[in-house]
């Protein structure tokens, strides 16, 4: 015998309870049901955090920073490294790869006939600071900066040096594209600016330092950057005189660590002075080119975070919301990255 066809029974309400209240409670059974049926993002991988997605106001209203207008910016989660790469971890790449970075190799001046070039000309280098005996004049960076035969990551100063003690340190002399090569090798790509900045906030708004208001609360230095006479005496008062090791201070409201300081952080995307103004709002990914007014010639890519050599006397582009630019095929000696990571 088949079973009895269900009854679909009318439901009468009692004409006390307002047509209101049972809207309400439907909408209210409504979003309980959709929680309840919504999957959470997967844990994030290790040595990685999950950054939630959301609105947040991206730049500043310092007029220092006249390239990064504040404006409403809104992205989707991701997942971005605790800290910058580390020497440590850029080795078990190279080992596992063979790479060979951009100033380990000869060098080639664009438009010029190699064999019209001497030795000296192309042998690999990179570019060190290399602070003064004394005060310099504060408008040109080769006063402090000087090109180095020899300097790699593996050789942070160049023939003579190495990295005993510095593998927790962040790996530098990493073009753009060395960094991009790890980032794929590891499962992961940069981030954007965007991205970057979230993270950096830490959940902050309006903030000028990725941990609040001061820049010394109750006399500690937060972050690794210059202090003294800049560029030729360096006091140390936050410990370090040039890279430290990653996580060295205390992290930020997401719990990433050097998000302001210690090294300049490779962007995905390309720099514009205008691209704020012509971005779009979801999930921005840079412009399509580059236009640095400073340097029209030399297409750049966005550096984000400050360094070591961040100082109130000549850069303050530690702070949230400014913004810094490198050739992306020149590698230097306070410049690393970190990685992002799409969430499933």
């Amino acid at each position: 015998m088949s079973p009895a066809p269900a009854v679909r029974r009318a439901v009468v309400l009692p004409v006390a309870v307002p047509a209101t209240l049972v809207l309400l409670a439907l909408l209210g059974w409504l979003a309980w049901g959709s929680l309840k049926t919504s999957t959470p993002p997967p844990p994030a991988p290790p040595g990685m955090i999950l950054i939630p997605g959301g609105a947040f106001e991206m730049g500043s209203d310092d007029p220092r920073f006249p390239d990064a207008p504040l404006h409403s910016v809104t992205l989707s989660p991701f997942y971005l490294d605790t800290t910058e790469v580390t020497n440590d971890q850029f080795a078990e790449f190279v080992k596992a790869t063979g790479y060979v970075t951009v100033a380990e190799r000869p060098y080639e001046p664009p438009g010029v006939d190699r064999s019209l070039l001497k030795l000296e000309d192309v042998e690999p280098f990179s570019t060190v600071f290399t602070p003064p005996r004394g005060d310099v004049e504060l408008d040109n960076a080769l006063n402090w900066w000087a090109r180095r035969r020899g300097a790699q990551w593996r050789r942070p100063e160049g023939e003579g040096s190495g990295l005993d003690g510095r593998g927790r340190h962040p790996v530098v002399h990493v073009a753009y594209e060395d960094a991009e090569a790890y980032a794929r090798w590891a499962g992961k790509r940069l981030p954007t600016e965007a991205e970057w900045e979230r993270a950096a906030r830490g959940g902050l708004a309006r903030k000028p330092y990725a941990w609040g208001e001061e820049r010394v609360p109750g006399g500690r230095w937060m972050a690794n950057i210059w202090q003294g006479r800049f560029p030729s005496e360096n006091s140390r008062e936050d410990g370090h005189d040039r890279t430290a090791p990653v996580a060295s201070f205390a992290p930020n409201g997401y719990g990433l660590y050097d998000m302001s300081g210690n090294v300049w952080e490779w962007c995905s995307d390309w720099y514009r002075a205008d691209a704020y103004r012509a971005g779009p709002s979801r999930d921005p990914k840079g412009p399509a080119d580059s236009l640095d007014p400073a340097e029209p010639g030399v297409p750049k890519r966005v550096q984000r975070g400050g360094s070591f050599l961040c100082s109130d006397l000549y850069c303050v582009r530690y702070m949230m919301g400014s913004r810094g630019k490198g050739d992306p095929g020149s590698p230097i000696g306070h410049v690393g990255f970190r990685c992002a990571k799409d969430v499933p």
